[in-house]
């Protein structure tokens, strides 16, 4: 089991632990995370994966978002979110850095803006650098 208590995890640890965080949630959760982990792989095969602040993270030239999992959702949390153009709506939580993505049970994931607010995430780190 992926260790809770455990904050941060060399580069090397943190696809593993991001496996287990999958494994361990054992409901549609955990087939969801498995999901968006790979959707955010095709859309930046160069993503690096983290273990931050006992989460998944997902990161290039700067941090892309984080994954958390909470009893009855999933929130994919976009560091530079409010600086984002969401044509397609997916950001259901509002901020003036941070937005984030709450997904539900009864929630269809749609695969293509998501990977489409991914790339456009990499794009501004790269900018930024």
């Amino acid at each position: 089991m992926a260790d809770k208590k455990k904050t941060s995890a060399d580069a090397a640890q943190a696809p593993k632990l991001i496996t287990e965080r999958i494994k361990e949630l054992a409901d549609w959760r955990g087939e969801r995370l498995a999901r968006i982990r790979a959707l955010i792989k095709e859309a930046d095969p160069e993503v690096v994966e983290e273990w931050k602040w006992g989460i998944p993270v997902w990161s290039h030239s700067g941090l892309i978002c984080t994954g958390e999992s909470y009893k009855d959702h999933l929130k994919l949390t976009f560091a530079k979110g409010a600086t984002l153009k969401d044509p397609d709506h997916l950001f259901t939580q509002p901020g003036t850095v941070r937005r984030a993505i709450d997904i539900f049970e009864r929630d269809k994931i749609r695969e293509a803006p998501l990977k489409n607010l991914v790339r456009a995430a990499v794009e501004l780190n790269l900018k930024k650098k």
